[in-house]
């Protein structure tokens, strides 16, 4: 259900000069819970405080303990999965509410107020009315904008790989790379491949040997959320939405974690369902222990698994019960953890040496190629096939041995700009820079949508006037506050105040005093920004002076003339996809309409054409083609 209590929308809320006290309010909203909780309580004998298991859950049960407050016994108790098990082993060992915890959801939560409420009065003056920024959303949008001006700046250099197909006395054909040679021109790639046409080959080397590939670690938050993003196209809310249905079914541990760590009970049960489904060689000596990748991940809790490792089938537990998109999630969640836990899939991997020789000349070249054939699948018997279990199957050849050239295959490539971010990978940067926690990944990839701030298109982000406009004055006039480094050290800040290592006044001190002369300072001397706008190429139909051009507004973007506001022309912005309709075929482009509160797709030729679609149709056929 959430909070029930929380800071007041229309001010502050914080006493800056009282030690940062915040002013909790009663959520308007939740009242309807409220009342109901306090009508069982009263026919109770105890109260227990079962909010979930973090700092969020902590904060809650903290609220919840306080409008409570009627004498009776209350206890808090926390379980990672909603099992008879787990519940029971909870009541079984209750505790008071953790003080700590709920200061560091309070710390969160009142920098959070102070750099949103404080920072946006400020950009309304210097850029535009209406915008926000927060303290790591506006980090998020950051990494967007440096990402875009890496790809403008970008320059793309010339190179050349070189291929050569050959056969043994077999005639069985082999393909091998030119290595261990830079080729940065056309002149040098033509000398060498009229040196490779002329040249008598040998094999130089055969190295064989076995290969073992270690299964992933199971799920956490962020890995599910990009596992989700990359194989179905979804986003980080969607998936986490899935994710809480399972959970509150009882199906699967805790989804907001950053720990790999297993309870040993699930680590027995799963090693004995192994066993006894796929047999001895699929059962390592040992279970494995993942390394947890961050340093401040919280060990009590665990990785994302299902609470009963049951054959999965059609029968038990998903069947009819949730939709096709929960019913994908849940299966991908019970693959990836058996298969955490299983062998190792082997590979005879070969890799053969060429030597490539000139016969009146000392030129010599190298060129390889290994192939893998799998001889025991090991986890891959759970994971669905990637095709590489039997990558580039190799002749048998030996050390040695002649072989004849069929063609020389030089192709000229050119040096890529880095990738825009997708939901994957800005999730997975801001993790490996240690911003944000598991519980606001989601909320900060919506949040930089929702604002306008970013775009996504074709599963890319791009960075929008409005954003790039934020970015740039946020990081020039609060260069310390937006830096990655203290973005992150502030959430090791907030992890020692969960620990009780630092008290959060004082942390929240030190922020404040050199932020809070620097709004100032920045609102007396920094000039106004001016947003671009993206030039249309035509007359304003009104004034007949200006320039249409392209504008995001609260609710989005929409055409005006650059000479506003002196000439107040106003029209509607179609965004044109960049397909064909797939329904029709008759040439109309998809366009982007707004319906039911939300962005859809449609036909242009709308309504001799009624296809419609909450998906992007060219993000779904690009990512079919990346797929296959």
């Amino acid at each position: 259900m959430g909070h029930v209590k929380d800071l007041p929308k229309s001010q502050l809320g914080v006493d800056i000069e009282k030690d940062f006290a915040p002013e909790y309010l009663p959520v308007e909203k939740k009242q309807d819970v409220v009342n109901e909780i306090l009508r069982k309580a009263k026919k109770a004998e105890k109260i227990y405080l079962a909010t979930d298991p973090d700092r969020e859950g902590e904060a809650i049960a903290s609220h919840i303990g306080e409008i409570l407050a009627n004498g009776k016994k209350q206890e808090r108790i926390v379980f990672h999965e909603i099992t008879k098990e787990a519940v029971e082993e909870a009541l079984a060992h209750p505790r008071k509410v953790d003080k700590a915890l709920v200061n560091a959801q309070i710390a969160r939560r009142v920098l959070d107020r102070l750099v949103g409420y404080k920072l946006s009065p400020l950009l309304w003056k210097k850029i535009r009315r209406g915008l926000s920024a927060g303290r790591v959303q506006s980090v998020a949008v950051k990494l967007i904008v440096e990402r875009e001006k890496e790809i403008e700046k970008f320059k793309k250099d010339e190179y050349w790989e070189i291929w050569v197909d050959l056969k043994n006395s077999k005639s069985q054909k082999l393909q091998v790379q030119l290595i261990k040679l830079e080729i940065k021109n056309k002149g040098k790639a033509d000398e060498v491949v009229g040196d490779l046409k002329e040249a008598k080959y040998s094999v130089s080397s055969v190295r064989r040997r076995e290969v073992q590939k270690n299964p992933y670690a199971p799920f956490t938050t962020s890995t599910i959320t990009q596992a989700a993003a990359n194989l179905f196209s979804w986003s980080a809310k969607k998936t986490m939405s899935a994710a809480q249905k399972l959970y509150e079914e009882g199906l699967i541990t805790y989804h907001r974690t950053d720990s790999t760590n297993i309870a040993g009970s699930a680590l027995a049960k799963t090693r004995s369902f192994i066993k006894n489904e796929y047999g001895e060689p699929y059962l390592p000596a040992a279970s494995r222990i993942y390394k947890t990748k961050s340093k401040t991940a919280q060990e009590a809790h665990e990785a994302i698994r299902p609470t009963n490792i049951k054959k999965l089938d059609e029968d038990w537990p998903i069947s009819g019960k949730f939709s096709g998109d929960t019913k994908k999630l849940y299966e991908l969640i019970w693959r990836r953890f058996l298969a955490s836990q299983m062998a190792s899939s082997v590979y005879d991997e070969t890799v053969v040496e060429v030597a490539a020789r000139r016969a009146d000349d000392e030129t010599q070249y190298l060129l390889r190629v290994s192939g893998q054939i799998m001889k025991f699948d090991g986890w891959k018997k759970v994971i669905s096939k990637t095709g590489d279990e039997n990558r580039a199957q190799l002749p048998e050849v030996e050390s040695g041995e002649k072989l004849q050239l069929i063609k020389v295959n030089p192709q000229q490539k050119f040096t890529q700009p880095p990738p825009r971010y997708n939901e994957a990978s800005i999730i997975k940067t801001l993790e490996k820079l240690g911003i944000g926690r598991p519980s606001t990944y989601a909320p900060i990839v919506s949040t930089i949508q929702a604002r306008q701030y970013v775009e996504k298109t074709e599963g890319k982000f791009f960075p929008t006037p409005v954003g790039i406009a934020v970015t740039e004055f946020l990081v020039k006039n609060f260069p310390d506050v937006f830096e990655y480094s203290f973005t992150a050290e502030m959430e090791d800040n907030l992890d020692k105040i969960a620990d009780g290592k630092a008290e959060w006044q004082k942390v929240m001190r030190k922020f404040w005093n050199p932020f809070g002369k620097k709004l100032g300072t920045v609102e007396k001397k920094s000039k106004r920004v001016k947003i671009e706008t993206e030039k249309l190429g035509k007359k304003c139909p009104e004034c007949k002076k200006g320039e249409l051009v392209i504008r995001i507004g609260r609710f989005g973007k929409f055409i005006s003339c650059s000479r506003f506001p002196d000439c107040k022309f106003t029209d509607k912005y179609v965004e044109k996809v960049g397909m064909k309709c797939p329904k029709c075929k008759k040439g109309d482009v998809i366009v982007k309409k707004t319906g039911k509160g939300r962005r859809f797709f449609g036909c242009s030729r709308y309504p001799d054409c009624d296809f419609a679609s909450w998906k992007n149709p060219k993000e779904k056929e690009e990512n079919e083609r990346q797929n296959s």
